[in-house]
């Protein structure tokens, strides 16, 4: 090889090497935060737990836990009826209060 077809080749190769770099750099994206108006990207409820007398559910879209049950002597199969709910936006704090649900008259 002469050195201009050695010169010729460091040259290529230099661009090949630039153009990936630029290729691989135009597909980065930046990440971004999500933002509350955004669409949600799963299921919208979760069941947590279910047994014949209980369901316990998570409301995904708004980190709501909600915990339904049956009357108290009711027999299996009966209504079930929201008891109360739980902001999972709590979750980490020492302690974490649930909000009772008023009976239904």
């Amino acid at each position: 090889m002469n050195a201009s077809w050695k010169n010729r080749s460091l040259v290529a190769a230099v661009a090949i090497v630039v153009v990936a770099g630029l290729i691989s750099l135009a597909r980065l994206q930046p990440a971004q935060a999500a933002r509350d108006d955004a669409p949600l990207t799963g299921p919208r409820y979760s069941v947590i737990e279910t047994e014949a007398h209980n369901l316990i559910v998570t409301d995904n879209k708004n980190n709501t836990l909600y915990f339904y049950t049956i009357d108290k002597d009711k027999e299996i199969g009966s209504e079930l009826k929201l008891r109360g709910t739980i902001d999972l936006g709590q979750v980490g704090k020492t302690a974490i209060t649930p909000t009772k649900t008023a009976p239904a008259q």
